[in-house]
């Protein structure tokens, strides 16, 4: 299965149709969170409605996941906790999105929303726990933020990354996690769009200026990764120790193989 994870795309509007044109060439597309822009100068409930008629037209051309960030939060729930209430619109469309798992073939993946609070992270923490007990050959989690103390969530500073998620891995141990929330994390030295927590594998594409969103590629079947940036490409090996290749071509089973 070829999944094409992006994320962060911040209401950038020429990624989202470089994203709907790349999709044919996958399996699943998965876009991470993070979709609004609260710096720019349309209202979110303007942005929501273009942004659902982009994921519209996108999932027409593959099957579609979505996720929410902590910038989608759009407004606070009966507890006082802030969620990203037009993800229930995105589920309309017959899209994937919180709180929702989906099995693909044997692949189970679930999706996590941003959480803001207790009762939010008690959710997930359940719906992580449900899924775990569900039979499956592989388990991917949807999960805006990065783990902690991985270059995944290093910014060139600090690390911003979430503990609970580092626990959640340690307990369940799914297979990969598709993340984002750190823009700079594949850019900066100490920083990585991929990360080995034991036998996890967690990707962040990052965030870039210009048409194209940096983007991984990951062929769960081929056992391999690629990262697609302005400052270059990866790849990574899934079957044995993390080691981060530059390469110069796609890899096969992006250019037509399997």
């Amino acid at each position: 299965m070829k999944f094409l994870l992006v994320s962060d795309l911040h209401y950038a509007l020429k990624q989202y149709d470089w994203t709907a044109e790349a999709a044919a060439g996958f399996d699943v597309v998965v876009i991470a969170g993070d979709h609004l822009d609260l710096s720019g100068q349309l209202d979110g409930s303007v942005q929501i409605v273009v942004i659902l008629r982009q994921l519209q037209r996108m999932a027409q051309a593959a099957k579609l996941i979505v996720s929410s960030g902590n910038h989608d939060l759009d407004r606070r729930d009966e507890s006082g906790e802030k969620v990203a209430s037009w993800m229930d619109r995105v589920r309309r469309l017959g899209i994937p999105t919180d709180g929702d798992s989906i099995d693909y073939d044997g692949t189970l993946v679930t999706i996590c929303p941003w959480w803001d609070g207790p009762r939010a992270r008690a959710a997930v923490e359940a719906q992580l726990a449900r899924d775990a007990a569900r039979p499956k050959d592989r388990w991917v989690w949807v999960y805006h933020a990065p783990p902690d103390d991985s270059p995944t969530s290093w910014d060139g500073r600090r690390h911003w990354g979430d503990a609970d998620l580092n626990a959640w891995i340690g307990q369940h141990g799914p297979d990969a996690v598709f993340c984002g929330h750190i823009h700079q994390a594949p850019f900066k030295r100490g920083g990585s769009w991929v990360d080995r927590i034991g036998s996890t594998w967690v990707f962040n594409a990052g965030s870039q200026i210009g048409p194209t969103p940096a983007h991984v590629a990951v062929n769960l079947a081929a056992g391999e990764a690629a990262w697609f940036s302005l400052a270059g490409a990866e790849l990574v090996r899934l079957d044995g120790p993390l080691e981060r290749t530059d390469i110069d071509a796609l890899p096969a089973w992006m250019a037509g193989g399997q």
